[in-house]
């Protein structure tokens, strides 16, 4: 089915239905909160630089993580494999904010934001600076760790849903 929209037309939901022709990696963003570990499905995970390492998240200003970000200056991007699909689905919205960790191991790493043991590979982050765009702060961050987990397939979102890579 043929979709197009211009200029003004292009509401957050055209935006967000044409976004989800474009398969992205699905990647869980944590940080410690100030009463205990925050998170959210971090879809606009990207990488800038390999040197020095950087990269990006943008995180929605109705986030409930934001603050937590700005406050601890720290964040890892957690990107997951294709047997969590359902950790990712509550750290999605399926689950209200203060049950997204219930059941999901994690432990900390260099910057002290919670890393989740069954990711397949983790970046752990320092933001160097934020940039405010429209509804959304942008988080450049340098890359304090990083880690690999067990191989195997990765989540990627697309179309609204989830498939192994």
């Amino acid at each position: 089915m043929s979709f197009k929209r211009t200029e003004a037309d292009i509401d957050p939901g055209a935006f967000w239905r044409t976004l989800g022709e474009r398969p992205i990696g699905a990647t869980v963003i944590t940080t410690a909160g100030e009463n205990g570990p925050e998170g959210f499905l971090g879809l606009s995970f990207a990488h800038v630089s390999a040197a020095p390492p950087t990269v990006l998240v943008s995180v929605g200003k109705s986030t409930s993580a934001l603050d937590a970000i700005r406050r601890t200056g720290s964040f890892a991007a957690n990107i997951m494999p294709d047997d969590a699909e359902g950790v990712v689905r509550g750290f999605g919205g399926e689950r209200p904010v203060e049950e997204r960790f219930a059941g999901v191991s994690h432990s900390g790493f260099v910057t002290g934001a919670p890393v989740l043991d069954t990711a397949q590979a983790v970046f752990d982050c320092r933001v160097l600076r934020e940039i405010e765009e429209g509804d959304t702060v942008i988080f450049l961050a340098r890359v304090a760790g990083v880690n690999i987990g067990a191989s195997g397939r990765a989540l990627v979102a697309y179309r609204g849903g989830y498939c192994g890579l």
